[in-house]
C-alpha cells in the first residue's frame, strides 16, 4: 500500500512537472530615495528593493520547476505621491495582486485603501508603528521592522553591557520624533535612562559639499559638551542628517548607537553568519553591490510569497495572508531561527541585527530577555499592547 501511494505520488508529481506552470505575478512598488547622504557609499543603487525581489524570485523559481508555479516581478518606480496611483492601476491593469510596496506609511495607507480586498502588499520599508497599531490593514503584511522592535533589539544590547545612561540627540524631523518615542519606550521597558535630549536643527545645508572636515570637528565637541554623566550618546536621524558625524567627534569619549556607529537593521551588507554568506555571495554576483536592508525585505517578501504559494498550491492573496497568519507558516532567513508572523498586527517576527557598518556585532533578542511565546516578541509591541484592529 505504502508502495503504491509513492508511485501515485511520483506519477503526478512528473505530471505536474509537464504541466505548463502557473504564473504568479508579483510587482515592486517602489519610490524614490533621496541621494544626498551623507556618505557616499549609502547613495542608493538604481535597482534599490528590486534586486533583492528578482533574486528571490529566482530562489522561488527553482522549487516552483517542481511545483508547477512561475514567480514574474513587475517593476513599477514611482516617481512621487502623484504617481503612486497610477503605478498602483498599471500592476493591477497587469494582473498583479501581490506588491512589494517600498513606500512611505501614507502612501502604503493610500495604496491598501485602493486596491482592499484585491490585493495583498508586503511593506518593506515603513517602520511607523500605526501601520501595525491604529492604522493597521488586514491586506498588508509588515516584513520591515518597526521602529519599536529596532529601538528594543539596540535597547536590550546597550542594557545587556550594562550601558544604561544615554544622552540623547534628535534631530528636528517629524520622523526623528517617532523614533525618538520608541527609544524613550524602549529605555522604560528595559531599565534604561535617557539623562538629557539635545535637539540638532536641519538647516538644510548641503550634507556632503558643506560640511568640511574643521568645520565639522569644531562643531560636534561644542554641540555635546556640558553633558551629564552618560555611557552613550543616542543619536536619532532618521534623515540622516548628522548622525554619521558624531563618532570620534564627541565632548566626551563615549561610543554613539542608533543612526550612527552601533545601529540597529533587519540586514546588513557584512552579515555572515547561519549561512548568510551564501546569499550575500548571490546578491553580489547577480548584481555587483552589496544587499542592503531593502533589498533583503524584498528579498524576504518574495520567499515568503513562494513558501505560501508553494504549500496552498495557489497565487491568491488570501489564501497566501491566511496561510501566512496560520501556526503552520515559518521561513527561514539566515538568522539563527525561523521566522513568523504576528496574527494580531501581521508583523513579521525576526532577530535584529546590530551592525558597526562593516560586520555583525551581536543580534537581538538578547541571552536573558526571555517572553513566555516567543523570545521574538520582546522586540516591538506585544499582543496585550496591540492597538490593532484589522480592516
Amino acid at each position: 500500500m505504502k508502495r503504491l501511494a509513492i508511485a501515485l505520488g511520483l506519477f503526478f508529481f512528473a505530471l505536474s512537472a509537464r504541466a505548463e506552470p502557473v504564473a504568479i505575478k508579483v510587482g515592486v512598488l517602489r519610490q524614490e530615495h533621496s541621494r544626498e547622504t551623507l556618505s557616499i557609499l549609502d547613495i542608493p543603487a538604481a535597482d534599490d528593493a528590486l534586486a533583492g525581489a528578482l533574486l528571490g524570485a529566482i530562489d522561488n523559481n527553482t522549487t516552483g520547476k517542481f511545483t508547477g508555479q512561475a514567480f514574474d516581478v513587475v517593476d513599477e518606480k514611482i516617481a512621487g505621491a502623484n504617481d503612486a496611483r497610477a503605478a498602483l492601476d498599471r500592476l493591477t491593469a497587469a494582473g498583479v495582486a501581490l506588491i512589494i510596496a517600498d513606500l512611505s506609511a501614507d502612501a502604503l495607507l493610500a495604496a491598501s485603501d485602493n486596491l482592499k480586498e484585491t490585493a495583498l502588499l508586503f511593506n518593506i520599508s515603513a517602520p511607523d508603528e500605526a501601520l501595525r497599531e491604529e492604522d493597521c490593514r488586514a491586506n498588508i503584511i509588515h516584513v520591515a521592522p518597526s521602529r519599536a522592535m529596532l529601538a528594543d533589539g539596540l535597547a536590550q544590547y546597550l542594557v545587556w553591557k550594562k550601558w544604561p545612561r544615554w544622552l540623547m540627540i534628535k534631530g528636528s524631523h517629524p520622523e526623528d520624533d517617532l523614533l525618538a518615542q520608541a527609544y524613550r519606550r524602549a529605555a522604560r521597558k528595559f531599565g534604561a535612562r535617557i539623562v538629557e535630549e539635545r535637539i540638532y536643527e536641519d538647516l538644510g545645508a548641503g550634507r556632503r559639499s558643506d560640511s568640511g572636515h574643521m568645520q565639522t570637528q569644531r562643531q560636534m565637541p561644542a554641540f555635546t559638551q556640558n553633558a551629564p554623566a552618560h555611557d552613550v550618546l543616542l543619536a536619532v536621524d532618521e534623515n540622516d542628517v548628522f548622525g554619521g558625524y558624531l563618532p570620534y567627534r564627541t565632548w566626551e569619549p563615549r561610543p554613539v548607537a542608533g543612526s550612527a556607529g552601533l545601529f540597529p537593521t533587519n540586514w546588513d551588507p557584512g552579515h555572515e553568519q547561519w549561512g548568510a554568506q551564501q546569499l550575500q555571495n548571490r546578491f553580489r554576483q547577480n548584481y555587483r553591490r552589496g544587499m542592503n536592508a531593502r533589498d533583503n525585505a524584498a528579498w524576504l517578501a518574495m520567499r515568503m510569497i513562494g513558501e505560501a504559494a508553494t504549500r496552498t498550491r495557489s497565487g491568491a492573496p488570501d489564501k497566501l495572508r491566511d496561510f501566512m497568519r496560520s501556526a503552520e507558516f515559518s521561513i527561514a532567513a539566515f538568522k539563527g531561527v525561523r521566522l513568523s508572523l504576528r496574527g494580531w498586527s501581521q508583523q513579521l517576527r525576526q532577530p535584529i541585527l546590530l551592525s558597526d557598518g562593516r560586520m555583525t556585532v551581536s543580534v537581538s533578542p538578547q541571552e536573558g530577555f526571555l517572553h513566555q511565546v516567543t523570545e521574538l516578541d520582546t522586540l516591538g509591541l506585544d499582543q496585550p499592547e496591540t492597538k490593532c484592529r484589522l480592516k
